[in-house]
C-alpha cells in the first residue's frame, strides 16, 4: 500500500533536515554560531527558527487553542536557546518522533481542520495541506542555510525533494 503523500512529505522534510546536519557535523564547530550577514544572524538562529515553527504547527495540526500555542513558544524560543549542533539535532529527532507518532495515528489525513489565529482569522483547510506548509517552511530556510554556510567557505548540501526521492528508490 502506498504511503498517503502528507506522510512521504514530512519524512522528506526528516530527511532534508538530517541531511543538513550530518554536513553541519563535518564542518568546523564554530560555523554553527558564527556570525553571517543574512536573512538570520547565524546557522544556529536559523535551525531554531525552524524548530519552533514546526513545534507551533504540530500544535495547531493537534487542535489545541490558539492562546496555548501561543503560550509554548517563549518555551520553545527558552529551550533551544544557545544549544550547539548537537543538541538542536537531538531536539529535531525528538520533533519528528512526536510528528511521526501524530501523524501516524491519524485515520484521515485529508480531514479538515479550522485553526483560529488572532490576527488572521479563522482558516479553512486540511490536515495534508498544513504538513505541506511545514515542509514548505523548512525547505525556504534549507535554502537559507545552504547558502549560509556558502557565505562561510564551504560547499552544502544537495537536500531537494528529487534527492530524497532518488534515494528512497534506490533502497527499494
Amino acid at each position: 500500500m502506498k504511503k498517503h503523500h502528507a506522510l512521504q512529505l514530512y519524512d522528506y522534510h526528516v530527511w532534508a533536515n538530517n541531511k543538513l546536519f550530518d554536513r553541519l557535523k563535518e564542518l568546523p564547530e564554530e560555523i554553527f554560531n558564527q556570525e553571517v550577514q543574512s536573512i538570520f544572524p547565524s546557522l544556529a538562529a536559523a535551525f531554531n527558527h525552524i524548530y519552533m515553527v514546526d513545534t507551533i504547527w504540530l500544535g495547531v495540526m493537534r487542535q489545541k487553542a490558539m492562546g496555548e500555542i501561543q503560550a509554548s513558544i517563549a518555551k520553545v524560543q527558552e529551550h533551544t536557546k544557545n544549544k550547539g549542533l548537537q543538541e538542536m539535532e537531538k531536539l529535531f529527532y525528538q520533533l519528528a518522533k512526536e510528528y511521526q507518532g501524530f501523524l501516524n495515528s491519524e485515520s484521515d489525513l485529508d480531514k479538515e481542520i479550522s485553526p483560529e489565529h488572532p490576527q488572521f482569522g479563522r482558516l479553512n483547510t486540511h490536515l495534508s495541506e498544513l504538513v505541506q506548509h511545514v515542509v514548505n517552511h523548512g525547505t525556504y530556510h534549507r535554502g537559507n542555510l545552504s547558502a549560509m554556510i556558502r557565505q562561510q567557505g564551504f560547499s552544502g548540501v544537495p537536500t531537494d525533494y528529487v534527492f530524497y526521492l532518488y534515494e528512497i528508490n534506490s533502497t527499494k
